[in-house]
């Protein structure tokens, strides 16, 4: 008779399992990479047999495994390891200490790239640094740095190696910054499209294959650190279907995702979009693959036309007048193929001229049963919401306001920005919805970053954008993360609660989301990470559970190696409080200070110590704050 015991079980826990019919548990049976008990320690202990693995909790809240509704992994993946990422790094002075130590071992023709995830507002200085800080601390090492949507900055061995001159003509849509000489600055900036900042940043050195495979790897693992078990691939530019696919699928093969992922196709060339679509429902089938890698439907660009750039430096796009024509061709074949979509709109301009193309084929194909839905939703309108009801579709929100709400308040006011996009709205008309965070690219893919920005309405350089009526309680925004998701993939009731049958994904977090500061939710990291009901990540007191070890980053240069990815520097390397001490003690000002010394960039960036009142005090006769 074969074994019938639990492959693991998860005991003296906190479990938060959504489920309303059995909202809490303390242990739970996992077998065959699903729940088969979500309980009382004194009902599920009993199970376990000589082959069960035991892991005592010790009292640690536990949640559902995360889901990214919009994440860009398989590029991310293919890049991760080449990436110097600033997410959440919290001072100028911190990160360019960080770039000037990538610089060093970086060798030639190798280029240095900061590639999105972070905001010049989350920096203590509140500003990016120049091109000739730049150039100072790297003369011949090309650097690349993306900054959001809006612009790139490129040393000047960057721009010898990318070849832009007094003569490389402008590309519609971007600038690329000049002198009084005509010289390219090393400023490209997007207006309003970020076409030139990607294609200059696609000039870069690419990793060889077996390379882009480990650091795929690697970014799941970074994933999985932070308790993401799930995500939607949005697809991307430069992301063609199916020759970028292959490294993503050669690990789906081999049993080595951490991930669960499902994909969406994302067309490449305008004016040829149909094309692209009709090809792929001829050779594809929507949802082939498995409960680890499977085909979700097309967008999040559907056609060129219809696509809104989010810079809010920029003026508000108006969509072309070919927009609904083009746009209705690829609707109606994706409906007639009984393939769900999703379409990036940032703006109600967008959504509603959308709207009316989708309503409008829904009268010939009914949309009914097709999970569509739209992407952002910045400025969506009431109006728009209820349209939206009424064909069936959902709104997939990410958390690009928490890094681009400065330039948005700057733009249009604090009044405008006050529901954007108006979650707590769209929940209560019963619409479809849930969160992500559109990385890497733009905002970091922190998902805890997102769970922040939902309760508290705050950016990450701290302004409330959001009055309370548009913020979630911390169970509204956890389900947004999780079973919210599900309906997005066409996966409801697989996964997204800790429930008899469904998937064994959890996260077992290094702080309780539901006891902790709210100010402390943007730093919540896992101890443990369960995909499949297999151990995925384990740390400090739960590290010899972890049953995905991965080989170093590579290249050895590579910057995953010193830094890691989001905050997670005092674990690789070096510790980056020697990072931080160097820099402040190389400030070079006349002004010490007699709490700090030198050390004003960590001053500026640390958080007034009112736990300690010693401290506090002593902090109030702080001298950093008048350098």
């Amino acid at each position: 008779m074969a074994d019938s015991h639990p492959d693991l079980i998860l005991h003296r826990g906190l479990f938060t399992t959504l489920d309303r019919a059995n909202p809490t548990a303390s242990a739970v049976a996992i077998r065959d990479g699903r729940f088969t008990h979500v309980g009382r320690d004194h009902e599920v202990m009993p199970l376990a047999g000589p082959h069960t693995r035991v892991i005592d909790l010790r009292g640690k809240r536990v949640l559902p495994g995360l889901i990214d509704n919009h994440l860009h992994i398989i590029r991310g993946g293919l890049n991760f390891n080449l990436e110097l990422r600033w997410d959440g790094v919290r001072s100028l002075a911190d990160a360019m200490a960080m770039l000037k130590r990538q610089v060093d071992v970086t060798p030639a023709p190798q280029w240095v790239r900061v590639v999105g995830g972070f905001t010049e507002h989350q920096f203590a200085e509140k500003r990016l640094p120049t091109i000739d800080e730049l150039n100072a601390v790297a003369p011949d090492t090309p650097v690349f740095l993306l900054h959001l949507y809006d612009r790139a900055l490129l040393n000047g061995a960057a721009l010898r190696a990318v070849g832009y001159t007094r003569d490389t003509p402008a590309p519609p849509g971007g600038e690329i910054v000049r002198d009084s000489a005509g010289n390219p600055t090393g400023l490209l900036l997007a207006k309003p499209n970020a076409a030139i900042l990607y294609a200059t940043l696609a000039k870069g050195p690419k990793l060889p294959y077996e390379y882009q495979l480990n650091s795929t790897r690697h970014f799941m693992r970074e994933l999985n650190r932070l308790g993401v078990t799930g995500a939607i691939d949005a697809g991307g530019g430069f992301q063609n279907y199916p020759d970028d696919y292959q490294v993503i699928e050669e690990l789906a093969k081999a049993d080595q995702l951490t991930i669960r992922l499902a994909y969406n196709l994302f067309t490449q060339k305008p004016k040829q979009e149909k094309a692209d679509f009709l090809h792929w429902t001829a050779t594809s089938k929507y949802k082939q693959g498995t409960d680890w890698f499977r085909h979700n439907g097309a967008g999040e660009m559907l056609v060129f036309s219809a696509a809104d750039f989010e810079d809010f430096r920029q003026p508000r796009p108006d969509m072309a007048p070919e927009m609904e024509g083009e746009l209705e061709e690829v609707v109606r074949l994706l409906a007639q193929n009984r393939w769900p979509w999703r379409l990036h709109a940032t703006y109600d301009e967008t959504i509603s001229r959308a709207l009316d193309v989708f309503e409008r084929v829904n009268q010939d194909v009914p949309l009914e049963g097709l999970n569509w839905f739209f992407d952002h939703c910045e400025t969506i309108s009431d109006q728009s919401i209820d349209r939206i009801a009424a064909l069936g579709g959902g709104i997939a929100v990410q958390h690009r306001m928490a890094y681009q709400g400065e330039y948005f308040v700057e733009r249009y006011g604090h009044g405008a920005a006050e529901a954007t996009p108006p979650v707590k709205k769209i929940l209560e008309k019963g619409v479809k919805v849930s969160a992500g965070t559109d990385a890497t690219r733009v905002a970091s893919y922190n998902p805890w970053v997102s769970l922040s920005w939902l309760v508290t309405g705050r950016t990450v350089g701290g302004l409330q954008l959001y009055p309370q009526r548009n913020c979630l309680d911390r169970e509204a925004a956890l389900r947004m993360w999780t079973e919210n998701v599900t309906w997005f993939s066409n996966e409801v009731g697989k996964k997204g609660r800790i429930e008899v049958g469904q998937f064994a994904d959890l996260v077992v977090p290094d702080r309780d989301f539901f006891a902790c500061a709210e100010s402390e939710i943007a730093d919540t990291t896992a101890l443990l990470t369960v995909v499949g009901g297999k151990v995925v990540y384990g740390a400090g007191d739960f590290a010899s559970f972890d049953d995905s070890p991965l080989p170093p980053a590579m290249p050895d240069w590579s910057p995953v190696r010193r830094f890691g990815g989001y905050a997670n520097w005092g674990e690789q390397g070096a510790p980056m409080q020697a990072v931080m001490r160097n820099a402040a003690a190389a400030c070079a000002c006349a002004n010490d200070c007699n709490v700090h010394g030198h050390q004003h960039a960590t001053a500026w960036s640390s958080k007034l110590p009112i736990a300690d009142l010693k401290s506090f005090w002593g902090a109030l006769g702080c001298a950093c704050w008048a350098v």
